[in-house]
């Protein structure tokens, strides 16, 4: 038995399911997301429930897909009531963020050039009030959000040594002492 894939996905106010014979969609304030439904897996609602449930408990795969089915429908519903916020800081001196359009980000990033990023469509990027150095990403879809995240991140990598780079603002780097600790 799934432990993720038994438990209810409860419906918050103001978000509605419907459920076709091979998808689910999602509607909420925040926008509307689907879901494909796969073979062996069935989703059930239940007045504000959704209830996932598979036609072979035998089967490995569709135990795999129960658990990610009830995964995934359940940040649907966390994503059209609240949405999600990434936050990303860039560390070094010239490194910056600049939001050119809603859906231009312009990074300078110590190349020769500037690194221009289109936006996906429904994410918006927010600079921070604060800090200069810091961006904010919103959106309703969980996995938009973390891809376009990791993207912006992978432009430049933090290092260990000095700990310049793109992170996200949560995460802690560890710092390495360098070849002048060795004397």
């Amino acid at each position: 038995m799934s432990r993720i894939g038994k438990l209810p996905v409860t419906l918050i106010a103001g978000v509605t399911a419907e459920i076709s014979k091979d998808s689910i969609t999602v509607k909420g304030a925040k926008g509307t997301l689907s879901f494909p439904i796969y073979d062996g897996v069935s989703i059930v609602q239940d007045g504000d429930t959704l209830k996932i449930e598979i036609a072979n408990t035998e089967d490995a795969q569709q135990k795999a897909f129960w658990g990610l089915t009830r995964a995934c429908v359940a940040n649907m519903v966390k994503g059209v009531s609240e949405g999600y916020v990434k936050s990303l800081e860039i560390v070094w001196v010239g490194y910056k963020f600049e939001v050119k359009w809603p859906n231009k980000l312009e990074l300078a990033l110590g190349f020769s050039h500037k690194v221009h990023v289109d936006v996906p469509v429904g994410i918006t990027v927010e600079p921070d009030k604060d800090d200069k150095n810091k961006i904010h990403l919103r959106s309703h879809d969980k996995q938009l959000i973390w891809y376009f995240a990791a993207y912006i991140r992978s432009l430049k990598k933090p290092e260990p040594y000095k700990g310049k780079g793109i992170r996200y603002v949560w995460e802690h780097i560890r710092r390495k002492a360098g070849k002048t600790a060795g004397k």
